[in-house]
């Protein structure tokens, strides 16, 4: 059964200060949503979901329709606060969305077979792509998930820190844990995290979460449980968010769950601060003149 790919783009990017999702990147107004969706098709995937917000949708599908009809099938599922179990409600003045968790949980009723999901303003390159791929082809349990591990040296930004999960692995290449280090830049040519008064070197070849990950269709029902528990404890506070992550980390400590690392040497790139564009559009052009992408995508 093929994988689907599941694109979360419903964040507006406050650091970067608009719809990323929707920037124009390549020669012929490519946004990395097209680069991604090429890539998924290119790799065997052969239906793309995207999780938007209802009030942009009419712009999002006028946008990517005419460009993906015929090539891949496509579904739009929507993200809004108000949509949860019977039994719960919004708190009066929270605006906040539920989190990543909540995101992926709008696609249950769309998808019924292995799924991988992405970030809609990341860049992760084909590889990675079919690297899941096979992995979906090749894994038989329901319980096992993976996730694309980054090399920390293929993921950081030149204009300022970033937020990476750097993967502990078991002797298998399972996931054990993930640190979340919250301040990782460049000092000269050397990598640090910053904690506040102290600083650690990084070697650049941790392996990092990008939140390219891969599940089986019965993840949405853990998902689901672990959800109605989030709400129960903290669903009347005006700021917490349900990760999805944090579910899977649940089921591996609790023994349920396993997530394979599918280490790769993919570089991955993303436009967080509005100074990363030319960037992209460099690294962009660059794949183009290699010959990894034709100069009009479709």
């Amino acid at each position: 059964m093929k994988p689907t790919l599941l694109i979360l783009a419903a964040g507006m990017g406050s650091r970067y200060g608009g719809l990323k999702q929707m920037d124009e990147l390549g020669p012929h107004g490519e946004s990395i949503i097209d680069y991604s969706v090429y890539d998924a098709i290119q790799s065997g995937f052969d239906k793309v979901v995207f999780v938007i917000r209802e009030d942009f949708a009419d712009v999002f599908k006028a946008r990517f329709e005419p460009r993906l009809a015929g090539k891949i099938k496509t579904e739009y599922v929507y993200q809004d606060l108000k949509n949860l179990p019977e039994g719960f409600s919004v708190p009066e003045g929270r605006e906040k969305p539920w989190g990543t968790g909540h995101a992926i949980l709008m696609a249950k009723e769309v998808i019924n077979e292995p799924f991988a999901i992405i970030n809609a303003d990341d860049f992760y390159g084909r590889e990675a792509y079919k690297q899941v791929f096979d992995f979906v082809a090749d894994s038989k349990d329901e319980n096992e998930y993976a996730m694309v591990g980054y090399k920390l040296n293929n993921t950081l930004s030149e204009h300022g820190t970033v937020s990476r999960g750097v993967c502990e692995t078991n002797a298998d290449g399972n996931l054990v844990n993930i640190v979340e280090r919250t301040k990782i830049g460049y000092e000269g040519e050397k990598i640090f995290f910053y904690e506040e008064d102290s600083k650690t070197e990084l070697t650049g070849t941790e392996a990092v979460s990008m939140n390219f990950w891969a599940f089986k269709p019965n993840y949405f029902e853990k998902l689901e449980s672990a959800f109605l528990d989030f709400l129960k404890e903290k669903g009347q506070e005006m700021k917490s968010e349900f990760y999805f992550n944090a579910v899977v980390d649940q089921l591996i400590k609790k023994g349920e769950a396993s997530t394979k690392v599918i280490r790769t040497d993919s570089k991955w790139f993303g436009v967080t601060y509005k100074e990363d564009k030319p960037m992209v559009q460099q690294k962009i052009d660059e794949l183009i003149s290699s010959g990894i992408y034709p100069e009009k995508l479709w």
